[in-house]
């Protein structure tokens, strides 16, 4: 039970990141290769200052996905 409740945990909070968003959704990243998510965080929208709490989060994740972001390209 516990495992399970890990796991819906874990997804509900990663749903949210700005950081698999913008890699995952098509179009989310607007073409942004490094830090997309950090990027997609601080974008100019109503969700703004709700999603400048995920910042911290998404610059620790960017800068460990830097090696796949830089043979990936521009996310579309």
């Amino acid at each position: 039970m516990l495992k399970v409740l890990v796991v819906i945990l874990a997804a509900c909070t990663l749903s949210g990141c700005g950081s698999i968003i913008s890699r995952a959704v098509p179009g989310q990243g607007h073409g942004n290769q490094y830090y997309p998510g950090v990027q997609w965080d601080v974008r100019d929208s109503a969700w703004r200052y709700i999603t400048v709490l995920d910042l911290p989060f998404s610059l620790v994740f960017d800068t460990l996905l830097l090696p796949i972001d830089a043979s990936h390209g521009p996310y579309e």
